[in-house]
């Protein structure tokens, strides 16, 4: 009997530092105004970004002081490698599985960088076998979450019978960037926040949910839409505004053309389930799918309360569904750098 690829757990955490959005502003403000002649304009991103409150890395006076590249790093291993560790732990207890039973950890991070990876630095605190697997993935952006669960998967369904241990954390706030800021940064500050998620992935019939398909689109000549650019002070955010019109025009004939590869057409789909990248996003997706306004509530939610994560985000919204009960077939997507849609098709596990 072949068995699918199922989730066994699933788990979400983020960092103790709370700034609700008006903080944001006026550290935006403080910060920046003096270097961008068209700040005030520009204030009322805060206001539309769909955003309350977000959790970071750092407390507030933190991101008040000018940081250097080493310090940003410094920031990112230490506070990257406790929500790693948190969320793991989280999620193989939900499994009912200790570290020792995991083959294999997929990490996926593109807002720091740490060699060795963080599932090296975090082996002893969880007590990984001293054989497992690592496979460590940079770059991937928003849609990590998804192409990194889709990466677990597909390794997991390799080697029947292995634990594959998927975690995702993204410190955006340490890549805040105040020199010479431009519209990016001014919208980056308005929207991201912090947080990490982990799976358990293993081929067999008792998780909570099968991954029965992965797809993914990217486009030619979008490098430009999103990414990093490398500066004196470490990342400098890649931010189109164009993000939410590219995705109104073009992501509803991508979903169809992933979901084809499959048999399947997305009137067959009973709930996307979407990485909320901001507010005009999420409205943008509505319509490329064809929702109805207000369909993807649950986006808006984990936006208002977090923010916009980067990798995670995907991943918190479908912790989300699952609390309310997932329907018989969804799909869990996200758009990153590449420019790159990245899908994951999820059937309710019987």
């Amino acid at each position: 009997m072949t068995y699918p690829v199922t989730l066994l757990s699933l788990a979400t955490a983020n960092p103790a530092h709370v700034m609700d959005q008006d903080t944001a502003l006026d550290i935006a403000r403080e910060l920046m105004a003096a270097g961008f002649s068209d700040f005030e304009r520009m204030t009322a991103v805060f206001a539309n970004a769909g955003v309350v409150r977000r959790q970071l890395a750092r407390p507030a006076e933190w991101y008040r002081q000018p940081q250097d590249f080493p310090a940003r790093s410094a920031a990112y291993l230490e506070v990257a490698v406790d929500l790693f560790v948190t969320a793991a732990q989280k999620a193989l207890a939900e499994a009912g599985l200790p570290a020792e039973a995991v083959d294999t950890v997929v990490t996926v991070s593109s807002t720091g960088i740490a060699t060795p990876s963080l599932e090296a630095r975090a082996l002893t605190r969880m007590g990984f076998r001293h054989d497992v697997a690592r496979v460590p993935v940079f770059g991937l952006g928003c849609a990590g979450g998804v192409s990194g669960l889709g990466i677990a998967s597909r390794l997991a369904r390799a080697t029947p019978g292995s634990v594959v241990l998927f975690v995702t954390v993204e410190l955006c706030s340490l890549t805040l960037r105040t020199t010479a800021p431009d519209k990016a940064d001014i919208i980056s500050a308005a929207l991201f926040g912090d947080g990490a998620a982990a799976c358990v992935v293993r081929v067999g019939d008792e998780g909570f949910v099968q991954i029965t398909g992965n797809a993914e689109k990217i486009w030619p000549d979008t490098l430009d839409i999103m990414g990093w650019r490398m500066e004196p002070e470490g990342f400098g955010v890649v931010l189109n505004r164009a993000i939410p019109a590219f995705a109104r025009r073009h992501f509803g004939a991508a979903m169809a053309e992933m979901l084809a590869t499959q048999g399947l057409h997305p009137a067959e789909v009973d709930r996307f389930i979407c990485h909320p990248g901001g507010a005009k996003v999420v409205d943008a997706l509505e319509t490329a799918l064809a929702l109805g306004q207000g369909a993807l509530d649950h986006e808006r939610d984990v936006l208002r309360d977090h923010g916009n994560m980067s990798a995670p985000t995907a991943l918190f919204v479908l912790d989300r569904m699952r609390a309310q009960g997932l329907p018989p077939l969804s799909v869990l997507t996200a758009l990153g750098p590449g420019f790159t849609a990245s899908s994951l098709t999820l059937r309710r596990a019987a």
